[in-house]
């Protein structure tokens, strides 16, 4: 598991993957290897049965993710109708992976990085934490990004962080009032916070877990009542096999906490 722009680990005892990208000189900004090494490890966290969910952080304190490098060529086919949209790559969705991913942001997160928040199931940050979406500013078109924003905040707040670009910085504070996270923490408790609800979930039959993923992210792409006969599929297919690893001690009860 040798990377060159993110680190990929595995604690087989809480059963959760933690992904690090691992650019902080370049503020955890993604080029063409980031993207094929995220996919590379979509994939191996996928194929792992000792893991049951995922942390994705990043290092150092600037900055979660500044989107793509605009200092390097992502290198795209000459044929325009061959350009590649780099958010497949670093989605585990588009990986397929319906294995849940807790994600954790601190600093600046802008642009690309909400490819990255977007497709994670649970989201949460540090009190140092500011989100915004620079491409109107640098004279682009925000147009991927804000498709799956959407899905997460609503058409008015993505609208607003869509047009304001550099203008606006939503904090931790305003983020937490408008879903995009659901829990601030300090900036020294972020990473054992995020292992902690993903060990949580872990912890949980991974066929519950990982079918209430793939049902709930597949309804967002059908009308109602079709998501409604699939989603009851899926629980005629996964109920069996969540019990049958509960009653084999595959995922101890917990005790409930509140919020």
């Amino acid at each position: 598991m040798s990377f060159e722009t993110i680190e990929l680990d595995v604690d087989s005892g809480d059963r959760v993957a933690t992904i690090t990208l691992n650019r902080p000189d370049q503020l955890n900004a993604f080029n063409r290897t980031m993207c094929e090494e995220m996919a590379r490890a979509w994939r191996i966290v996928k194929s792992d049965d000792s893991v049951n969910a995922v942390v994705l952080r990043a290092a150092g304190s600037r900055a979660f993710s500044a989107g793509l490098d605009v200092k390097t060529a992502y290198g795209q086919p000459e044929n325009v109708w061959n350009h590649e949209d780099p958010g497949e790559s670093l989605s585990p969705k588009w990986q397929k992976l319906w294995k849940p991913v807790v994600c954790a942001v601190q600093g600046m997160c802008t642009a690309g990085a909400f490819y990255f928040v977007n497709e994670s199931d649970v989201v949460i940050c540090s009190a140092d934490a500011t989100f915004f979406d620079s491409h109107v500013s640098a004279g682009l078109v925000c147009a991927l990004e804000p498709i799956g924003l959407m899905r997460r905040i609503g058409l008015g707040e993505t609208l607003r962080i869509a047009l304001m670009g550099n203008d606006e910085r939503v904090s931790a504070e305003t983020a937490l009032r408008i879903g995009l996270v659901s829990e601030v923490v300090e900036p020294d408790q972020l990473w054992a916070r995020a292992h902690e609800i993903a060990a949580a979930i872990a912890a949980k039959p991974p066929s519950a877990t990982q079918g209430t993923v793939k049902a709930i992210w597949e309804s967002l792409d059908k009308p109602y009542r079709a998501a409604m006969e699939q989603g009851l599929i899926y629980t005629r297919l996964g109920n069996p096999l969540g019990k049958a690893e509960l009653a084999r001690g595959d995922a101890p009860a917990s005790e409930p906490k509140i919020r």
